[in-house]
């Protein structure tokens, strides 16, 4: 069963990662291009730039942001459409670069993509 995963783009590639989609409108700090080992930078996913700096990566703002968050992404449903798609086919892993594992732009997209139109989709973390 496919499944979509999320990640620190920090963290080493492995086989289990599947397709490698980095979901942060800024490229990471410190990570060559070359040895991301992404396979698509979906840039324009990312939360937008001002909703980015609102939220400063502060957890006492995670659900306002993520209520934000998902609102914007209700405006690109062609991109979450074609995520759900490429799960579908096999295994997906959001890349990410925030120290933050559980308050950060990937865990929303997951939970979009999971959304009530996810179908039988689990979700990991890998």
């Amino acid at each position: 069963m496919p499944l979509i995963g999320i990640k620190r783009i920090y963290d080493p590639p492995s086989q289990e990662d599947g397709k490698r989609i980095l979901v942060d409108r800024l490229w990471p700090r410190g990570v060559k291009k070359e040895g991301a080992r992404i396979d698509e930078w979906l840039k324009e996913i990312a939360p937008s730039d001002e909703l980015r700096t609102w939220f400063s990566h502060d957890p006492s703002r995670w659900q306002e942001f993520r209520r934000r968050y998902t609102k914007e992404l209700g405006e690109k449903q062609d991109i979450i459409d074609r995520l759900r798609a490429e799960a579908r086919k096999g295994r997906v892993t959001l890349l990410f670069a925030a120290r933050d594992t559980e308050h950060n732009n990937a865990v929303v997209v997951r939970e979009v993509i999971y959304g009530k139109r996810g179908g039988s989709l689990r979700v990991s973390r890998i």
